[in-house]
């Protein structure tokens, strides 16, 4: 992506938002608002809300999170890079960014950060890629160049690799102990939707029953979010 020209930066840079918790998109419209160069020209709870605000005034970058109504962020981003890809996304976050992180910046986002991160941390990482640049915390920077050098940087060979966007999702929020209501209440579908979603994970990593897939799922966390 190339960075934008001088007189593009000149004008207010017009940032769209896509999160489905109102306190909190709330609370980043207000602190993106503050600052005198940015501006928040649009919010949406859902990605066909987001798709469709989207089209009809172009932002100059998006703010996804993962976790959204009925649908998934990543899967948001993937289709964002696909259809605007000049237009840069940051997601923004509460799950843990060595689980999600990798997937984050294969489905085409600019950056990632946790929701647990300074207010001063978002306002540089948006500018950081509104001028084309990458923004991964020191900690994931480390992580990656970790990888690089033990020469995996590429390595896909988990049986974890094969599941979808939303699947690994609830792979991960299994693997944090929670029920199905739980994750069900938390990504706004049915506890059958997340039945059915066990389902295909299990025939996929071929785990006998759910017992099998929590221990998998917990022992998967654990070893993928130590620091190395």
């Amino acid at each position: 992506m190339k960075p934008r020209s001088p007189a593009a930066i000149s004008k207010k840079a017009s940032i769209f938002i896509v999160e489905d918790h109102p306190i909190f998109r709330d609370g980043i419209t207000q602190l993106i608002n503050k600052e005198p160069d940015m501006l928040v020209c649009g919010e949406a709870e859902s990605a066909p809300e987001a798709l469709d605000m989207i089209k009809k005034g172009l932002p100059d970058l998006i703010i996804v999170d993962i976790t959204l109504k009925g649908s998934c962020g990543i899967e948001l981003t993937r289709e964002l890079h696909k259809k605007y890809a000049n237009i840069p996304v940051l997601v923004l976050s509460m799950h843990d960014e060595t689980i999600f992180a990798d997937r984050v910046l294969k489905a085409g986002a600019r950056g990632y950060l946790t929701k647990q991160e300074t207010t001063a941390t978002v306002i540089t990482a948006i500018r950081k890629i509104l001028r084309g640049r990458l923004y991964i915390s020191e900690t994931m920077t480390e992580h990656f160049l970790n990888r690089y050098i033990r020469g995996d940087a590429t390595a896909g060979e988990s049986p974890v690799d094969s599941l979808s966007e939303r699947e690994f999702e609830v792979f991960n929020l299994i693997g944090r102990g929670l029920t199905n209501k739980t994750i069900a209440d938390m990504l706004c579908v049915s506890s059958k939707t997340i039945s059915t979603y066990r389902e295909r994970i299990k025939e996929k990593l071929n785990l006998r029953n759910n017992a099998e897939l929590s221990r998998y799922a917990m022992f998967w966390l654990q070893n993928s979010s130590k620091p190395e």
